[in-house]
C-alpha cells in the first residue's frame, strides 16, 4: 500500500492548529507569530512535507550540533517566548548551530523522562521555557549539558541549581507599582496570581507583600486570588465567584501579569463596576500590540483623574514594565500602538 501523502490538514492536527494558519505559512499570505511559525515548520519537516521556498536558504554548515528547546507550554500569540524563539534562533544558526524544539508531555513531565527524539550524545545544550517543575529541571541539570533556565522554579531562591537563569527585575518594579497604588488612597490591596506558578510570580508576590508592609498594612489573603495557575483565569464569570467569596472588594488589584489584569477587567467590568474609578487594576510584562485587549472606552470624564494605562513597550520591554497607574494625570492616553488607556 502505497504511503499517504501528507496535507497542510495533517500539519494542522498534528500542531493542534487550523489549517488556515498552516496555509498562511506555506502560502506566505498573512501573518503568524513567529513561534507557531516555528512550530509548523518543525512539525512539518517530521511528517516529511516540503518546506515553502522562504525557507530554502543556505545557513552556515552546521558546527557544533543542535541546541534543544524544552517546554511544558509551548509559547505561542503574543507570549514573550514567541520573539525570543525567533531571534534565539537566528542567532544559533549564525553560528553554525541548529535549534531543535521539545514539548513536554504531562506523562512525561510526571515521570521525568525525555522526550523520545531528544538524543543527549547529539545536543550541545539546553534552553528552558515556560518549565518550572524542579524536580524535571533537576533530571535535566544531571545530563552534564550547558543549561539556560528562562525564569526559574517557584523555590530557585532557596534552592541551587547547576544552571543558569534568566529573568526580569520582579521586586522593585511591583513595590514602584505598591507605591503609586497607595499614593493614590488604596489600603485594601489584593494579588491575583498563583505565587507557586514559578520564580518570578513569587517575586511579584514578595514584592506585593513587602509594599504593604512597608506601608504598615496587613496583606490580605481574603482580598487575593491565588488559585493554581491551571485554575480558569480566563473565565470572567470563574474571576467573579473568586470575588464574590471576598469579604469586600478591594481598593487595588495587583495581577501577576498583563493577562491576568486583561482578564480580571473583563469580569470586572461584567460585575458593572469601573476601572479605574471603581476598583484600580495593574499587570506585569506588557503583552505586544494586537494581543489580547479588554473592552475599553477613552472617556473625556476621566481625563483630569488617574488612570491606568500600559507604559510605551518599544521594540524590547523594559524589565518590570507593566500596567501602571499614570504619574502624569494632566496627559491622558489613550489606545495607540504601544501604549493604552483603560476607563
Amino acid at each position: 500500500m502505497a504511503n499517504k501523502r501528507v496535507t497542510m490538514q495533517d500539519i494542522a492536527d498534528a500542531c493542534g492548529l487550523s489549517r488556515n494558519t498552516v496555509s498562511k505559512v506555506f502560502n506566505g499570505r498573512g501573518a503568524v507569530p513567529p513561534a507557531t511559525r516555528s512550530l509548523i515548520l518543525q512539525k512539518a519537516g517530521e511528517l516529511g512535507y516540503g518546506l515553502p521556498a522562504s525557507e530554502k536558504i543556505q545557513t552556515a554548515p552546521s558546527s557544533g550540533g543542535s541546541i534543544a528547546l524544552l517546554t511544558n507550554n509551548m509559547p505561542v500569540d503574543y507570549h514573550f517566548g514567541t520573539y525570543f524563539v525567533t531571534t534565539f534562533t537566528d542567532q544559533i544558526c549564525r553560528a553554525g548551530y541548529t535549534l531543535k524544539m521539545f514539548e513536554i508531555s504531562a506523562e512525561e513531565l510526571q515521570k521525568k523522562q525525555l522526550p523520545p527524539h531528544f538524543l543527549p550524545d547529539q545536543t550541545a545544550g539546553i534552553v528552558a521555557i515556560e518549565l518550572f517543575d524542579a524536580d524535571y529541571l533537576d533530571m535535566i541539570c544531571s545530563l552534564g549539558l550547558p543549561t539556560v533556565m528562562i525564569d526559574s522554579p517557584v523555590h530557585s531562591l532557596i534552592h541551587l541549581y547547576p544552571c543558569d537563569f534568566v529573568s526580569m527585575e520582579n521586586v522593585a518594579s511591583i513595590s514602584v507599582v505598591m507605591k503609586r497604588l497607595l499614593a493614590l488612597g488604596a489600603r485594601r490591596i489584593g494579588f491575583v496570581g498563583d505565587k507557586e506558578h514559578c520564580g518570578s510570580f513569587y517575586e511579584r508576590w514578595f514584592g506585593y507583600r513587602m509594599g504593604m508592609e512597608q506601608a504598615g498594612l496587613k496583606p490580605d489573603e481574603s482580598l487575593c486570588i491565588l488559585a493554581p495557575d491551571a485554575s480558569p483565569y480566563n473565565d470572567p464569570d470563574w474571576l467573579i465567584a473568586q470575588m464574590n467569596r471576598m469579604p469586600a472588594l478591594p481598593d487595588a488589584f495587583v495581577c501577576a501579569n498583563d493577562y491576568l489584569a486583561i482578564h480580571l477587567m473583563n469580569a470586572i467590568k461584567k460585575m458593572g463596576l469601573s476601572i479605574p474609578d471603581g476598583i484600580m487594576v495593574t499587570g506585569f510584562v506588557p503583552i505586544r500590540p494586537g494581543g489580547a485587549r479588554p473592552h475599553h472606552r477613552a472617556d473625556p470624564q476621566h481625563r483630569n483623574r488617574p488612570h491606568v494605562r500600559r507604559y510605551p513597550a518599544g521594540p524590547h520591554p523594559q524589565p518590570g514594565a507593566a500596567l501602571q497607574l499614570d504619574a502624569h494625570p494632566h496627559q491622558p492616553r489613550v489606545a495607540q500602538e504601544h501604549e493604552r488607556s483603560i476607563s
